[in-house]
């Protein structure tokens, strides 16, 4: 099958009732999207399992759930008032607004991130690179910053600005020392959110890969200042295999290697507590379904590292339109807690039992995944047109799937026996009941929404009180009692 692009993705998600470009009905809101009945479910689903995953599973990682707008100063502590930018060009005539890297590595195919206003402006006169709109000139290239300014309070001056918060890492350093202390928290530990950000992106594009609203699965992960060089659960990865592209790999041009986790880091190609988390979270994903051969690990070159990081890697997947960030992971070291007690005044170590002494953790890792890039990851995985069939087949793990089960009357008149077992059911499982069309028809509707078993009330279930249950995956069927439906759903999910 022809590889499916971002844009027929945006086209069935619409058509499915997945996702929505936002308030359509007055020509969209670049950067803004809405997620419909089905797509909401997956959302919401998705999240469900990356906390389970990460905080209920796990007893080193607790959770909190930070506000939108905060103080300020918690901006300027991080560095986000002054670094947080992107360079972009300006047309000299049409005025169309767009970001410089990207643009040229659409245009010259390099990547240019992390370059300075100087460096883009050399590479822009080299290449004599114009407007895609129009071919003018631009004008002079500047910075300009992410963060979307409010006001709080019924005044409008300075005192009052305030932001929306571009990620949700900061509020987690802010209200350190309490969750420390409240949840009486050992080193390593980490603290983990899930939450709205907003980054007023110069030129959203690609669907939901980059948005100006989105939502964030993150955690930082602490360990001790003088032990930041071993991970206690490094046993637990250590065979997984990752395909892995160094820093000095892309330098000289070097195609990514598979290797196991244990022999990565006794090359000393990544450090332990790297290598941990980027196999953590290729398992979280390939455990829901997503296929092992999309994804790799990228370490950020020199250029490309933020303000505050010592090293970054990303799990990186194969999108529609190339090798694409999935999830970063830095190395933020103690920058941002003493930031925030230079900026605060507040006394944000906390106290070493071990060695007596008052420390500011490092963090080692910060997993930090986006969840409309997951959902993307997710729905490529699972989009399957089958021949056969002549549908698309939704392949989703069970899990995540937004309607676990479809109870489907043969005729009309057994609504009332599949009614019954349908409002039996809902009271565990997300269900639907579908009794409009033909048994094939309502199959096909429940393949493409993802439902993985159909039910499938007959006349033979008046005589023999049992159902047909059809697997999404393969369309086999099996005579299932009714008394026993509900737990056989139940581990049919659960044991997928």
């Amino acid at each position: 099958m022809e590889k499916l692009s971002i844009e027929d993705m945006a086209v069935f998600c619409k058509r499915k009732g997945f996702v929505y470009p936002s308030s359509e009905i007055y020509g969209g809101f670049s950067g803004f999207w809405d997620f419909g009945h089905l797509g909401v479910e997956l959302k919401n689903n998705i999240k469900n399992e990356w906390w389970k995953y990460h905080v209920q599973q796990r007893e080193d990682i607790v959770g909190i759930d930070g506000s939108i707008i905060t103080h300020p100063k918690v901006w300027q502590a991080s560095g986000h008032v002054e670094n947080f930018e992107d360079i972009m060009l300006k047309c000299s005539k049409c005025k169309q607004e767009i970001r410089a890297d990207h643009f040229i590595e659409e245009k010259l195919k390099v990547n240019v991130e992390g370059r300075s206003v100087d460096e883009i402006n050399s590479i822009m006169k080299k290449n004599k690179l114009k407007c895609p709109k129009c071919s003018s000139d631009f004008e002079k290239i500047r910075q300009f910053n992410l963060m979307f300014k409010t006001s709080v309070g019924p005044g409008e001056d300075n005192s009052s600005a305030a932001y929306l918060r571009p990620e949700t890492a900061q509020l987690i350093f802010a209200d350190f020392k309490l969750v420390a202390d409240n949840a009486r928290l050992k080193l390593p530990f980490g603290i983990a959110q899930i939450g709205k950000g907003f980054r007023n992106e110069i030129s959203p594009r690609d669907f939901l890969f980059r948005c100006r609203e989105f939502e964030m699965m993150e955690i930082e992960y602490f360990a001790h200042p003088e032990k930041t060089g071993k991970c206690p659960f490094i046993d637990e990865v250590n065979e997984e295999e990752l395909s892995f592209l160094t820093a000095e790999m892309q330098e000289k041009k070097q195609q990514p290697k598979k290797m196991k986790v244990k022999d990565a880091i006794k090359r000393k190609l990544i450090s332990e507590w790297h290598a941990y988390w980027l196999a953590t979270e290729q398992k979280w994903f390939t455990g829901l379904g997503a296929k092992k051969e999309n994804f790799r690990v990228r370490q950020h070159l020199e250029k490309e590292k933020s303000h505050y990081a010592l090293d970054t890697w990303d799990l990186e997947y194969n999108f529609p339109f190339g090798w694409k960030e999935l999830q970063g992971i830095a190395n933020r070291s103690d920058f941002d807690l003493k930031q925030h007690i230079k900026f605060s005044g507040s006394d944000l170590s906390i106290f070493d039992e071990e060695t007596r002494k008052k420390i500011v953790p490092y963090v080692v890792a910060e997993p930090s995944q986006g969840v409309e890039r997951a959902f993307l990851v997710f729905m490529f995985d699972a989009y399957e047109y089958d021949k056969k069939r002549e549908n698309v087949v939704l392949k989703l793990h069970p899990k995540l799937a937004p309607v676990k089960a479809g109870v489907f009357p043969l005729v009309n008149k057994l609504d009332n026996e599949a009614k019954k077992i349908y409002d039996s059911l809902k009271k565990d499982f997300n269900c639907i009941f579908d009794k409009s069309g033909s048994i094939g028809r309502r199959y096909a509707r429940a393949d493409e929404a993802g439902i993985p078993y159909c039910i499938t009330v007959d006349f033979d279930t008046l005589k023999d009180k049992a159902v047909t249950v059809r697997n999404r995956d393969d369309t086999k069927q099996v005579r299932v009692p009714i008394k026993d439906l509900r737990e056989a759903i139940g581990k049919l999910i659960n044991n997928s």
